[in-house]
Formats: structure tokens, C-alpha cells, sequence
């Protein structure tokens, strides 16, 4: 007998997630809408989410759990779960999030009824540590444009990529590049989504987005609260160190030469000619980007000043070598 496939698969990668991911799993599986797997990727961890995820998966047979033999870092790890998936839809969920007893339900009803948006969120507060109300996330974007261009130019905008916790069709996801290992790679992931179809966003706040001190928000864009409307005003200054972020989504990166804004840069521009786009698109796509990145020049810089410090140290490091052979 064939098995009957899951109209929806969730993916949850994790790592060390043991103080909120029994409430994260809690939260899913009280969902009204039922016919979902959900697929754990324990990316190597060292606390009780082992245990945790074990123990859940022997209740309830939607759960399949996989264990990385080494942590293979972030982006990996998020590729994984949708590598596993075997549904029409794909949600990706965070180990530390929580969402509305509905939020499965309306998400899958908004596809169902319309062929033309890829992807469907909702409304975000975040929570603190204990689930309590902090602020709504108010940072409105038009991503339900009929117009690729105009989608593109809004998902340049700095937000905070939660969009990503959404539900996708999985045959978009397909047609796309997954999540590379370089700072923002959500937000390229989007952009490219973004490109293929249409968002709708639900106007009811139904994911809470927790904010906690050892998540990579806080470490690496500890200003990130500021970017939570339209009205916010920034300056280059207040972005995440990149070039940590980039060893954060693959740890194999570390000690390496990296041109993380270059990267970011290099795929806002081939995202443009993934995909049949018109010529006069096409230059409204290059426009935005010339637009949204004019002011921050200074960060293509400031990587070819890493990269010299990177070759500096390398080089001193083997004068040195080479001088304790000979002495």
C-alpha cells in the first residue's frame, strides 16, 4: 500500500534547544489543523533536546526525528528539514516560537483558495522569555503586489525575515536556491520567493516570535527592536557584524576570507536573472538595489580591509613558523 502523504510538512531545526522547545512542540501540535509531519533536525546537540524530541516522537507518529552525527551549522541544517519534507506545503518553525492554535489552519486555507500567493504569514508580537507580551512587529511590506518588481524592491527593505516562518508552497521552494550559508541568506530567500509569486499576510497577530538573549538576532543585531515599523530610521552602523553572522550559518566558514556584503550584493543580482522577468523588470530590480544600497558603499570596503587583516595575520603567522624552524 502507498503511504498517503501530508498535506503540510514542518521542519524544525534545532540545536541546544532544551529550555523552550517542549512549548515550541506544544504549540504545533495543538494546532486545528492536523494533517501535517513535522520533521526534527537535532543539529548535534549537547543539552536534553535529544531526549526531549525522542520522548515526543514516540507519542505522536506525525514526528520524525533525524540527529546530526557534527553540527553542520545553521543554513545546512534549516536545507535539511525541507530535504526530508514530503508535503504540498512547507512551514519552517524555530525551536523557540509559538504560534496560535489556528495559525496552520488559516495559513493553508489562504493557498488552497488561491493558486498565485507562494507564501502566507501573519501578523508577529514577540514574547519574552516567560511567553509574555513584549511589542507588535509593525513592519508592513507590499509583497502582495501583482507586480514581480515591486515585490522585489519591498523585500530589500531592512526587515526581520519573518516571513520565512510562513507557509510555502513546496514546489516554489524547489524552484529556488535554498538557504545559502552567508548573513541574510533569509532575506535572499525571500527576495527569490518573492520573485515567483505573491505573499499574503493574515491580519491577525497568530506567531509569536520569542526574544531571548542565545538567539542570532540578539547576538549579532542586538538592535534589531528598532526595525519594527515603517517609520524606523537607520544607519549601516546599526547592522549585524556579517561577517560573524556568515560563521554562524556555516561554522566551516570561520578563520576563512569572506566578502559577506560582496556575497549579498552578487545574489541580489543574480536573483534577478533566476527567473523570466521582462527587460523594463529587470531594470527596476537593478534600480531598487542601487537604491537600497546607496549610503552603505563603505561596507564593500570595510570586507576588503577584513580580507587584508585575514592575509596580515596569515602572513605573520608563517614568518613566525618558518622562524622557530630555523632557530
Amino acid at each position: 500500500m502507498s503511504k498517503i502523504l501530508p498535506k503540510l510538512s514542518i521542519g524544525l531545526p534545532v540545536y541546544n534547544g532544551d529550555k523552550f522547545i517542549q512549548a515550541a512542540l506544544d504549540s504545533l501540535l495543538a494546532q486545528t489543523f492536523a494533517d501535517f509531519e513535522l520533521i526534527i533536525s537535532d543539529n548535534a546537540s549537547t543539552d536534553k533536546t535529544e531526549e526531549i524530541c525522542r520522548a515526543y516522537a514516540a507519542q505522536d507518529q506525525r514526528i520524525r526525528y533525524y540527529r546530526n552525527e557534527k553540527n553542520i551549522g545553521c543554513s545546512p541544517n534549516f536545507n535539511r528539514v525541507f530535504e526530508l519534507s514530503t508535503g504540498e506545503y512547507f512551514k519552517w518553525a524555530a525551536y523557540d516560537d509559538l504560534h496560535a492554535p489556528d495559525f496552520l489552519a488559516k495559513c493553508v486555507a489562504v493557498l488552497d483558495y488561491n493558486p498565485e500567493i507562494v507564501l502566507c504569514h501573519s501578523h508577529v508580537y514577540f514574547i519574552d522569555e516567560n511567553g509574555h507580551f513584549l511589542q507588535n512587529y509593525n513592519l508592513k511590506l507590499n509583497t502582495d503586489s501583482l507586480k514581480p518588481q515591486e515585490r522585489f524592491h519591498e523585500l530589500l527593505t531592512k526587515h526581520l525575515c519573518y516571513q520565512c516562518y510562513g507557509v510555502i508552497r513546496a514546489n516554489a521552494l524547489k524552484q529556488i536556491p535554498l538557504m545559502g550559508s552567508y548573513g541574510t541568506a533569509d532575506g535572499i530567500l525571500l527576495l527569490r520567493l518573492g520573485l515567483l509569486g505573491r505573499f499574503y499576510e493574515i491580519p491577525e497577530y497568530l506567531f509569536f516570535a520569542r526574544i531571548h538573549s542565545e538567539q542570532s538576532l540578539s547576538m549579532f543585531f542586538p538592535n534589531y527592536l528598532l526595525f519594527t515599523d515603517n517609520k524606523t530610521k537607520y544607519s549601516p552602523s546599526m547592522l549585524p557584524d556579517l561577517y560573524a553572522y556568515t560563521v554562524w550559518f556555516d561554522s566551516s566558514k570561520k578563520g576563512k576570507i569572506l566578502f559577506p556584503h560582496w556575497r549579498i550584493v552578487w545574489e541580489y543580482i543574480l536573483s534577478i536573472y533566476l527567473f523570466e522577468l521582462s527587460l523594463y523588470q529587470r531594470v527596476r530590480c537593478h534600480i531598487s538595489i542601487y537604491q537600497q544600497l546607496r549610503g552603505s558603499e563603505y561596507l564593500l570596503l570595510k570586507d576588503l580591509l577584513k580580507a587584508m587583516q585575514i592575509v596580515w595575520q596569515r602572513w605573520q603567522d608563517y614568518a613566525a613558523q618558518k622562524q622557530q624552524i630555523v632557530s
